[in-house]
């Protein structure tokens, strides 16, 4: 993931945690991100599955992205694996890729999903589809 040139995150280690009606989004450990770019964000979301979220702005030089990305300090029980792990809404970034492929974002602002060439809608995010 790249933001002004900046390299933010290069893993080989994220989680891919899919959901109904959604492309993947993938967890990223803390380690394989550039967490000293990072701040406490204003978003607040609970997931019915997952818990509650906490949101990072990032800041790159002067640009600050706000919300860009957010985490799960204590998941529910079932998703201790991502716990504390960094996922990114790949539309708030310059560049994102999962392997040799660059994602596609979700439609929408809501949900943070990847699109890539092996994954099928419809998704959820454009108008009308947030309630399915």
């Amino acid at each position: 993931m790249v933001v002004d040139g900046v390299v933010i995150v290069d893993s080989t280690r994220a989680s891919r945690v899919l959901e109904t009606s959604h492309p993947p989004t993938y967890y990223v450990p803390p380690a394989d991100v550039r967490t000293d770019l990072l701040s406490p964000g204003h978003g607040l979301s609970v997931c019915e599955w997952k818990g509650a979220a906490t949101y990072h702005t990032l800041t790159v030089g002067s640009r600050r992205i706000e919300d860009v990305a957010w985490s799960y300090e204590r998941p529910s029980p079932g998703f201790e694996s991502i716990a504390s792990c960094l996922a990114f809404y790949p539309g708030k970034v310059d560049e994102a890729w999962v392997g040799e492929e660059r994602v596609v974002a979700q439609e929408g602002g809501f949900y943070g999903g990847w699109i890539t060439s092996r994954v099928r809608g419809p998704f959820k995010g454009a108008p009308a589809t947030r309630g399915w």
